[in-house]
């Protein structure tokens, strides 16, 4: 499977990394185009890729193609993909990691020509997908085949956990998982500040910190348990987990947390607008 980047910063590099980690390609297999950071080719092509100089000579040399730029510039860099080796892109899945850019918004690329639109996919990984861990889902367009989704969904499960859903649900998802890595990681280090002013060292209260995260997730993904359920299995009467999660609601979090989610699920909707030039 050959598998290119328009556009490589950090989401691009940990999609990279993590599909060669699970061994589902090799560094020989991906190709990228990136105009803005030296870094970042010397780094790629230091691992075995191959560093081209446009969009279109990525689309040449690969089957699937990831759009890793600025949501801003997606349309853009079709319209280039489309002046110079409409041919070749037919028979090429198009897949935009770009927060707020619709499928109709890439597909007038070819349709307002009056031509068919090649397969298009919207997908919204997470970070963690370097470790092999992410949480991401995605959408297809109107000429998208069984064997482009189950292409995309090999891609992405082999990095985590993939979910399909419906394009009008993918704000809501960016908010969830999309951007919910920041979220948590903020968490952690609150924690960790909490262990320090408590009496531990920091990198023991980091480490313990991280850990009791990845725990309780996988006994939520494990054990099928509702969060609240677990939580009140942890709060003893009187105790100090429940003094702490009573600390917990007096300052907002789960209100706080539920605002963040749907700020980010709100500023994707404002992407997806200013995209389609509305």
């Amino acid at each position: 499977m050959r598998v290119g980047f328009i556009g490589y910063g950090n989401m691009a590099d940990a999609l990279a990394s993590g599909f060669v980690n699970a061994g589902i390609v090799s560094w020989g297999d991906l190709t990228m185009c990136n105009k803005s950071n030296v870094e970042r080719r010397e780094s790629f092509t230091s691992r075995g890729g191959s560093v081209v100089l446009s969009a279109a000579d990525v689309v040449k040399s690969s089957e699937i193609v990831f759009l890793a730029v600025k949501p801003p510039y997606i349309k853009s860099v079709l319209e280039e993909v489309y002046a110079n080796c409409k041919e070749e892109a037919k028979d090429t899945l198009f897949v935009s990691v770009a927060a707020g850019v619709t499928l109709s918004t890439m597909e007038s690329v070819w349709t307002e020509a009056g031509d068919q639109s090649p397969a298009m996919i919207r997908v919204m990984p997470n970070t963690p997908c370097l470790v092999g861990a992410a949480a991401s889902g995605l959408c297809e367009g109107s000429t998208c085949t069984e064997a482009h989704r189950n292409s995309a969904l090999a891609l992405m499960s082999s990095v985590g956990i993939c979910k399909v859903i419906l394009e009008n649900q993918m704000s809501a998802l960016t908010g969830v998982s999309g951007s919910g890595p920041a979220y948590v990681f903020i968490l952690i280090e609150g924690m960790s500040d909490g262990g320090v002013r408590a009496g531990l060292p920091r990198d023991v209260a980091t480490q313990l910190a991280a850990q009791t995260f990845y725990g309780a997730a996988k006994m939520v993904l494990e054990t099928g348990k509702h969060p609240g359920v677990l939580k009140d299995s942890v709060c003893s009467p009187g105790g100090t987990t429940i003094a702490a999660v009573h600390a917990l609601e007096q300052a907002g979090v789960r209100q706080a947390m539920m605002n963040a989610v749907v700020a980010a699920a709100e500023r994707g909707d404002e992407l997806a607008k200013a995209a389609a030039g509305k």
